[in-house]
């Protein structure tokens, strides 16, 4: 038997930790940008960001009074879906950024769909999951999510964005290896995923010169390897307690995106290893309540959705972080909750008021 109980305050606290330090650590590493590069005002980045924390905070408040269990109603999926889909195809009769389709103009502001696109495939899977989790080991079962998941990330892929495409691969087999698919599945499929990831590595040139420059960043300090050599020069230099804030210098145009990709190297050079860590601390903690959610859940669904939700931060910090310290190949996935960005926080924001709703139905006895 489940009782209502409060919201998950450890996980709410971290939640408004890591918006709060995004505010300062955004304004940090973007004030010159913005005078130099873009001809605005210091404050530009940081105005766009305490917009989009106010409506992202505001969204995880609604979102914690809205019962979980409403979200798994048809009409509630297939228009997450149909939404997501649809501007997944529309932002490819939008002008390119940066050589990618990612971003779609609302009233001057640009969003990505892919981000919605993450929580609607969620959504979407451990309902399904829910459904036919006695009936997993059987192909016919999955087979509305691997379409479902398949026709998203391929969208995604074509954009291009392999980082996100990979992030919502990797969400979905989680959540279903958790739904019980027997091991001599996940062996197969494994078999097949693999020689398929490591054909689109391969496939392009451009994705051949970042792993190799992964691997050896020094072999082009100036070329593909600047990323990661200045990203670890900014970690390396900031020591126990950093240059202080607004003291960093590798965001001063050596720091490709300082505010966004790599703001993390931001934090390292300014607050130091103890400001990284606390950092890593704040996303610990979500991981933990996140699963201490997923195991107290009172449903099917609920155990489900908080999975995918948990795993959906834990992947992208994972990444992003991997990525600065210079552990991983440079992929576009921003810092969860921190990166400057209003689509990336607000969908955070989004997850993290649904989990909390779960949590407020979680078993007393867990």
């Amino acid at each position: 038997m489940s009782r209502k109980l409060k919201s998950d305050k450890l996980l709410f606290l971290a939640t408004l930790l890591l918006v709060c330090a995004s505010v300062v650590m955004v304004y940090s590493a973007s004030a010159v940008l913005a005078m130099e590069r873009y001809q605005q005002p210091p404050y530009f980045f940081l105005f766009k960001q305490v917009t989009w924390a106010v409506l992202g905070v505001c969204l995880l408040s609604l979102a914690m009074r809205v019962d979980y269990r409403k979200l798994k109603q048809p009409i509630v999926i297939w228009t997450a879906l149909g939404v997501s889909t649809a501007a997944l195809v529309v932002v490819f009769f939008v002008p390119p950024i940066n050589g990618a389709h990612r971003w779609l103009g609302l009233g001057g502001i640009g969003v990505q769909p892919s981000e919605l696109a993450k929580v609607a495939v969620i959504i979407f899977t451990a309902a399904v999951l829910e459904r036919r989790m006695d009936k997993i080991d059987q192909v016919t079962a999955l087979t509305p999510i691997a379409a479902v998941a398949g026709l998203v990330c391929g969208l995604i892929v074509l954009e291009p964005d392999y980082g996100t495409a990979f992030t919502v691969l990797l969400i979905v087999a989680v959540m279903v290896f958790a739904a019980g698919l027997p091991y001599r599945q996940v062996f197969g499929l494994t078999l097949v995923m693999v020689p398929v990831l490591v054909a689109v590595l391969v496939s392009s040139d451009y994705r051949r010169r970042r792993l190799i420059s992964f691997l050896d960043p020094w072999a082009d300090p100036l070329g593909d390897g600047f990323q990661i050599i200045q990203s670890q020069i900014a970690v390396g230099t900031g020591g126990l307690f950093g240059q202080g804030l607004m003291g960093g210098v590798q965001k001063l145009f050596y720091l490709p995106d300082p505010h966004t990709d790599f703001i993390y190297a931001v934090i390292a050079e300014e607050t130091g290893l103890l400001g990284a860590t606390a950092v890593l601390l704040c996303f610990g903690v979500i991981v933990w309540r996140g699963l201490r959610i997923t195991a107290a859940a009172p449903d099917r669904f609920g155990v489900l959705l908080a999975l995918g939700l948990t795993m959906m931060v834990a992947f992208q910090a994972f990444v992003n972080i991997s990525v600065v310290l210079g552990l991983m190949p440079t992929k576009g996935i921003p810092l969860p909750f921190v990166s400057s960005g209003g689509s990336s926080l607000l969908v955070s924001l989004l997850g993290m008021g649904i989990l909390l709703n779960v949590s407020q139905h979680a078993s007393a006895d867990a």
